[in-house]
């Protein structure tokens, strides 16, 4: 006499032979690991009752999870070149450009990408001056107390872009 009871995951039939209960074999249909139940247990699961209330909060949680996935993509993106900054283009002493250089790299390494672009449009003015800085951070062996923390291989990279930025 065969066993027969349905996959946990498909739910299709399966017949067993009798030798195979109370041991692991596979789905034939669908291939996952299941449990055939042994020959001599005949005893049905009841199922549970259904918590209403927990379905409409599933169902309320997903409905949210899916208005503020699509809210996200439909945000506008960072433009690409440097922010527009109102003010007129003023000279910056080298005191004042480092301390803007030093937190665009900051900004950069702790993903602050939106601040971190209007600093780039502050830097860029003085494309020049900044890369002279920017050059001296880099050849620099101890780094400045604010980017010791980041790898050097990452400052190196944040350098390297930001001179891309402002050339």
């Amino acid at each position: 006499m065969a066993i027969i009871f349905h996959c946990d995951h498909c739910g299709k039939k399966i017949e067993a032979p009798d030798s195979s209960g109370g041991k692991w074999g596979k789905c034939p249909a669908c291939h996952n690991k299941l449990y055939v139940p042994s020959p001599d247990s005949d005893e049905e699961l009841k199922l549970a009752p259904i918590d209403e209330s927990e379905e409409e909060r599933k169902k309320r949680l997903m409905a949210e999870t899916l208005k503020l996935t699509q809210d996200i993509l439909q945000e506008r993106e960072v433009p690409n070149g440097p922010a527009e900054v109102a003010e007129p283009i003023s000279e910056m002493g080298e005191r004042e450009l480092t301390k803007n250089i030093i937190m665009y790299l900051r900004q950069m390494a702790d993903d602050e990408l939106y601040e971190a672009q209007r600093t780039v449009g502050l830097i860029a003015r003085h494309g020049p001056q900044a890369a002279k800085i920017l050059n001296k951070i880099a050849l620099s062996e101890i780094p400045e107390p604010e980017l010791a923390d980041i790898p050097r291989q990452v400052l190196s990279a944040l350098i390297k872009s930001l001179r891309t930025e402002i050339s």
